[in-house]
């Protein structure tokens, strides 16, 4: 079968899909000449880099007139023509196209300005035929991943309800990638006394979330500790003001009508505390308990602070936390004096201990730095007080971080699997449908601080086209469920012309390669959740 694939770029429509993403270039294959597919549900793979002015702004970029052609090492090679966001040509670049090279048509390393007659030589077109092994890879990868089928095991002998309670589905996927869950089972008609077969029912144990869990909650972060769960979130019912905690025995109950929400950190203009209490995450740092925020004064400027759990103390109970204290650098000084900070999280990997936090200079102003992230080292002993100069992670140079002047890359947070350090970040508007996850890993045994050991995705993992319904998931956080699942929670809207946040949760699944997969809704995650099989108790049980 031959497979030929498409690049292009989209029309501008302002209402539904701006320049930032519209001028990125988009893949599409179709199968023995039949009906292009568009690939990443028609949203953009690779964007442009900005470029960063001499004031410390960026200048937004996109990409036109895309090609596509084979290079003499049978690489892959796509270009473009950068252009300003606004469509007007980038003289700074004349005569030149951006190249990406690849082997897969999944990841690519680009190159920087080309000579555009260095290309030439290439054949390049708005097509390209690919063989077939890379098409049909390329294709589950930028296609959703869907369930396919669960499987129990043949031939079941069993002599116990505790075997039986053991037995698991294997739940494969439409990428070929699979994974093992607990059934719940009803042994109501077993004699486990008694040899012979019995059929047996069950269900599948699959934590699922409808969309919205609750309206005007930004920030969301879900957390087990000591036997129960507890929600905390950005509280826009109450115009940001105030840290407020849920409780409850499981994450659903977090979300009923009648749970109750504790105020431990409120308005305190003698505290310093008066306004954007944003973004609060629980962590656990040498063996305490603490809540990461930011928060602003009188005079408006949101800060990192953290405070501490006092030990032995109730979670939802205001004299059970010490006072905020601000994050210092390793001089002492505030982290920042005249910029903003917020958003921090903390990561722990076999390398050491570290925080991340986005920092943004001359907010609203035409010196506006757009929000970036940085890194810095910490001792868990004092998790404060920074132990290594701060190191830029990312700014936000891509058109779908830097959508029509919402320069952010802010809400950072991580899980560690299989030896790599995740982090995901948001750009776009934050409370507006183009808000977006990207994606930071690294070797767990990596010097975190060395920008060399990071790579930074040029596609978003996650966007208002990834799940029908959501628009704009966006300042996520992680939790492993009851059954060991990665859990993600994170705020969007319900409509593209919504500006009220509201949560949700959804599983993280691993593609057959075990990288992160987020957009897979619960519809797409389990269809069925019943299963049955026979069991067979032996005559010598």
């Amino acid at each position: 079968m031959a497979y030929t694939f498409y690049v292009y770029t989209r029309p501008v429509d302002k209402d539904s899909y701006p320049e930032g993403l519209a001028n990125s270039i988009h893949l599409a294959c179709s199968e023995s000449e039949g009906e292009k597919k568009p690939l990443n549900k028609n949203y953009g793979i690779l964007f442009a880099p900005g470029e960063i002015s001499d004031d410390n702004t960026i200048i937004p970029m996109g990409i036109k007139d895309p090609c596509i052609f084979r290079m003499d090492d049978d690489a892959i090679g796509i270009a473009g023509v950068r252009i300003h966001e606004d469509g007007s040509p980038d003289d700074t670049t004349a005569g030149k196209v951006f190249l990406w090279k690849t082997t897969d048509l999944i990841h690519f390393t680009l190159s920087g300005p080309t000579a555009l007659a260095d290309i030439t030589k290439w054949d390049p077109s708005d097509a390209l035929e690919a063989e077939d092994e890379v098409a049909k890879k390329a294709l589950l990868y930028w296609s959703p991943i869907t369930y396919s089928k669960a499987v129990l095991p043949d031939d079941i002998v069993i002599h116990s309800k505790k075997e039986l309670d053991n037995i698991q589905a294997a739940l494969f996927y439409s990428d070929g990638s699979s994974r093992s869950k607990r059934v719940i089972w009803n042994d109501a008609g077993i004699d486990f006394d008694t040899p012979g077969e019995y059929r047996v029912h069950g269900r599948i144990s699959q934590q699922a979330f409808s969309f919205p869990l609750a309206n005007g909650y930004g920030d969301p972060v879900i957390f087990p500790w000591e036997g129960k769960w507890y929600y905390i979130s950005t509280n826009d019912n109450l115009d940001d003001i105030g840290i407020y905690v849920r409780e409850a025995a499981d994450v659903h109950g977090l979300f009923a009508d009648d749970v109750i929400e504790h105020l431990i950190l409120p308005f305190d203009p003698e505290r310093g505390l008066e306004q954007t209490f944003w973004a609060p995450e629980f962590h656990v740092i040498g063996g305490e308990l603490y809540i990461l925020f930011a928060v602003s004064g009188h005079k408006w400027g949101p800060q990192c602070h953290l405070m501490r759990k006092k030990k032995g103390e109730s979670i939802i109970k205001a004299e059970s936390w010490e006072d905020p204290v601000r994050v210092v650098r390793m001089n002492g000084e505030p982290l920042a004096k005249e910029a903003i900070t917020l958003d921090m999280t903390f990561v722990r990997s076999q390398a050491g201990a570290y925080v991340i936090w986005s920092y943004r200079e001359n907010i609203g102003t035409p010196l506006d730095s757009g929000s970036m992230l940085y890194i810095a080292s910490i001792d868990e002993k004092e998790p404060w007080k920074l132990t290594s100069e701060p190191v830029l992670l990312t700014r936000p140079l891509y058109g779908w971080e830097n959508v029509s002047g919402t320069i952010n890359n802010e809400g950072p947070n991580s899980f560690v699997k299989d030896g790599i350090v995740y982090v995901t970040y948001s750009g776009g508007s934050a409370n507006a449908y183009t808000y977006a996850l990207g994606l930071l890993t690294a070797k767990d045994t990596a010097d975190l601080l060395d920008i060399s050991s990071w790579t930074k995705s040029i596609t978003p993992v996650l966007t208002f086209y990834s799940v029908d319904g959501e628009y704009g998931p966006g300042h996520n956080s992680f939790y492993v469920n009851d059954d060991d699942e990665l859990m993600i929670s994170y705020h969007g809207e319900t409509d593209i012309k919504e500006r009220l946040r509201c949560d949700g949760i959804r599983r993280v699944h691993f593609r057959r390669d075990g990288s992160p997969y987020f957009g897979m809704s619960k519809e797409e995650d389990l269809t069925d959740e019943a299963v049955e099989t026979t069991v067979r108790i032996p005559a010598n049980n």
